[in-house]
């Protein structure tokens, strides 16, 4: 089936008219042999997926070219390529918060909206595609923040920060082990636990587009403070300053947390033989709302491939493949009827958690210059955890700092 496709590719703002792969403004169109660039943590369970489509598509095969697997080295690579204005590339695995800044500096084309089942992905999911009133990518997989704990040491989970932190610190006492970590690593998983405060605080760092700062100070200062008590008090290990998502999982599974803030994937090693809280723990909402992640496919403006591209995008994220990306890869699909299957819920106890999370959370701001923010913020809560800096210093800066580079643009 032949796709409606706009070409609006080139290395000008978005949406506006420029150069295909070679330049001339007409190179995106073809079909063919087709590459498909995606992080390295995601691509396990890929190659079946990839192999029913070589099998019917012989003459357009699709290369699967892994990135590194940290976020930002994916991110470098991409761009880099990109500026190079290099058609190595056709289909592009991309973090939900890329959208905006690719689409801005016309690095991806934009798509037909009617060409794929949006009507049937969760509804914020596909807000995480969409930039300046234009779908630029298809969501593929979404994400939402669980809190994990431990069922034969809570008996009812925490439904607030200050229910969380008399759990932890009962339980810290009780039985010498850690209470609470998420991901405290001074990188892009810091700017997501904290954006999570505010918002359990009940404030909002920047506006939807990212235009402007909303983030009132006691709304900070709150923030800051569940995680700075939680480590003068000791229900938040001091080792957990280094955790990233990894390091949370490993210390959830191997007994030394009771409760852990983490995605989805952490649930399944947690169920094997050899995790130590195996049929003893469980999942639950975060004390407020998570903040949305995911993977969406986009489709390079250099590419030469472009109506291949396309249609490899339309196969990917159909149903079918969508139920093998949560069977095989673990990973959340798009498609909102998958939430309610009673099989798969049989098989993955958290989904209608997961589900609920999903629609109550929060996209992080349309901005094209959203990694210059997450820096800014994950900087200054870095400095928050580490004494002698107080919240109240933190609070100020941030806000400063986060208005400067709105500034700037």
């Amino acid at each position: 089936m032949a796709l409606a496709l706009v070409v609006a590719a080139g290395c000008a703002g978005a949406g506006e008219q420029g150069g295909g792969a070679d330049g001339d403004g007409t190179g995106g169109g073809g079909r063919g042999p087709i590459t498909f660039a995606t992080g390295r943590d995601t691509t396990a369970y890929l190659q079946p997926l990839l192999d029913r489509w070589n099998q019917a598509h012989p003459a357009e095969k699709v290369t699967l070219l892994e990135l590194p697997e940290a976020a930002d080295e994916q991110r470098a690579q991409m761009v880099a390529n990109l500026q190079a204005r290099s058609d190595r590339y056709d289909v592009l695995g991309l973090d939900v918060v890329w959208t905006a800044e690719f689409a801005d500096n016309g690095w991806i084309i934009p798509l037909e909206r009617g060409a794929f089942p949006l009507d049937r992905f969760l509804p914020p999911v596909v807000e995480t595609a969409i930039y300046q009133g234009k779908l630029w990518a298809v969501p593929y997989t979404s994400n939402a923040g669980l809190l994990y704990y431990r069922t034969d040491l809570v008996k009812r989970p925490p439904r607030s920060w200050a229910e969380l932190r008399q759990q932890a610190l009962e339980i810290t006492k009780k039985h010498d082990i850690g209470g609470y970590a998420g991901q405290f690593l001074a990188y892009e998983g810091l700017t997501v636990n904290f954006s999570e405060a505010v918002q359990a605080a009940g404030g909002q760092i920047l506006n939807p587009d990212g235009t402007q700062v909303t983030l009132e100070l006691d709304k900070a200062k709150t923030a800051l403070g569940y995680l700075t008590q939680g480590l003068r008090e000791g229900w938040i290990p001091k080792e957990s300053l280094t955790y990233k998502e990894e390091e949370t999982r490993l210390a959830f599974q191997q007994g030394r947390l009771a409760f852990a803030r983490n995605w989805p994937h952490a649930y399944g090693p947690a169920t094997l033989p050899a995790s130590q809280v195996r049929g003893r723990f469980a999942v639950t909402r975060l004390p407020g709302p998570s903040v949305l992640g995911g993977v969406n496919l986009a489709i390079s403006a250099y590419s030469r491939r472009q109506q291949t591209a396309q249609e490899f995008i339309h196969y990917f994220t159909g149903l079918d493949n969508q139920r093998r990306v949560l069977t095989e890869g673990s990973f959340p699909p798009v498609w909102s009827e998958l939430y309610d299957d009673p099989d798969l819920i049989k098989r993955f106890p958290y989904l209608p958690v997961l589900k609920e999370s999903i629609l109550a959370a929060k996209r992080r701001p349309a901005n094209a210059n959203y990694n210059q923010l997450s820096l800014v913020i994950a900087s200054n809560v870095a400095k928050a955890l580490a004494s002698p800096y107080t919240s109240d210093d933190v609070a100020a800066s941030l806000t400063a700092e986060l208005s400067e580079v709105l500034k700037t643009q």
